[in-house]
């Protein structure tokens, strides 16, 4: 069952903070991050539900070469990413976003 994939804003300017960390350490590295980003929303579209619940209602899936997790919910026939942060990251900060606390 494929879904759409809508992207919150706070998740965007992760991806945009990772592209550009990663481009100014090699030129086409950024290019790289954000053809494994699009392969695993792939993923996500294709199959939202195949990745863990890790928080309430809200799922998790790791990019491939790259040390960032992707957080979101599956509602009927919407993915909703709230995060794309690098997994050293502390958890509370995507878990402020899907609660309003931030």
């Amino acid at each position: 069952m494929a879904v759409s994939v809508v992207v919150v804003p706070e998740a965007e300017q992760d991806v945009t903070d990772a592209y550009h960390w990663y481009e100014a350490r090699r030129v086409g590295l950024g290019e790289e991050f954000l053809s494994c980003l699009d392969a695993c929303i792939e993923t996500i579209r294709r199959s939202p539900h195949m990745h863990p619940t890790v928080f309430r209602r809200f799922r998790r899936t790791l990019l491939r070469r790259f040390p960032y997790a992707v957080f979101y919910e599956c509602e009927s026939d919407v993915a909703t990413i709230f995060g794309v942060l690098h997994t050293s990251r502390h958890p509370a900060r995507w878990m402020r976003r899907v609660t309003g606390d931030e």
